[in-house]
């Protein structure tokens, strides 16, 4: 049985299927800034919805009730949607929002790479981001994990072999190689100490990773003014602490002598490193 009912006919050709699904890595909330921006911008038509039920632990992702003067008005439950939508030059994107899922990885990740087969999908692309040791002065640069080699090359990666905590994305890109979909993940890289903030920057630098990769165009300028703005007041922020402008500075030299390392560092952290740095991040979140 179907994890994914659909509402109407889907109407998209050789769509480009964009994934982000809240509950993973997130730095700076790039992500979800980017699949806002996305969703503004193109106004999209929801098409179906995956179950809940079978999916979601409501007990560790709680429904919200909203009470008005001690009267229950609703409950507004954790749902994962499929939305249709076009850039302006009459690309088609097909949208994968919500939360992720608690269960039933695999299944899921079939579903979704099923659908994108069908349709002829031209690429999955997910996004997240990580806090890293790079400085808010410098452009948000990408990292990138995926089933095509050419593709990783294309965004930059991290060097040698790593093993840290999976998202959905990256059981979506294991399925995807039996249908031998193009599929890649598009990280942000978000300064460490600002990971816990909005950081329009790197959600500008996944849109614009969006386009590069798969042709659709969307205007990030928005995103990029925005950061201008988060810029100046972590400026402010930054210039009243001596320890925090020599950090920054020293963040700045590292990075423009690096060349060629995803993580601009001259070593690479362990796994388990970047897996307890990860995790923590995760725990401050919540």
């Amino acid at each position: 049985m179907s994890l994914l009912k659909l509402f109407r006919d889907i109407t998209v050709e050789k769509p480009v299927v964009v994934v982000a699904l809240e509950g993973w890595i997130d730095a700076g909330f790039a992500a979800e800034q980017a699949m806002s921006h996305i969703m503004k911008h193109t106004d999209p038509t929801v098409l179906g919805m995956f179950d809940a039920n079978e999916l979601i632990d409501f007990r560790s992702r709680r429904p919200t009730m909203i009470i008005s003067d001690g009267v229950n008005k609703g409950i507004n439950w954790p749902k994962i949607e499929i939305l249709a939508a076009h850039d302006g030059f009459g690309n088609d994107l097909l949208l994968v929002v919500g939360v992720e899922p608690d269960l039933r990885w695999r299944e899921f990740s079939r579903e979704v790479v099923d659908l994108a087969f069908n349709l002829q999908a031209k690429f999955i692309v997910g996004f997240g981001a990580f806090p890293a040791p790079a400085p808010h002065t410098r452009p948000v640069r990408l990292a990138a994990t995926s089933t095509d080699e050419e593709l990783a090359k294309q965004v930059g990666f991290i060097n040698g072999s790593i093993e840290v905590p999976a998202g959905i994305q990256a059981a979506i890109e294991e399925a995807s190689l039996r249908k031998n979909i193009r599929t890649i993940g598009l990280w942000a890289r978000v300064p460490h100490y600002v990971a816990s903030m909005k950081f329009p920057g790197a959600a500008a630098a996944l849109i614009d990773g969006l386009c590069q990769i798969t042709g659709v165009s969307l205007d990030s300028s928005e995103l990029f003014a925005q950061a201008d703005i988060t810029g100046e007041k972590v400026d402010q922020l930054i210039s009243e602490s001596d320890e925090h402008v020599n950090m920054v500075k020293l963040l700045e030299s590292n990075i423009d002598i690096s060349e060629g390392n995803a993580l601009e560092v001259d070593e690479i952290p362990s796994g388990d490193e970047i897996a307890d740095e990860l995790e923590k991040f995760l725990r401050d979140q919540s």
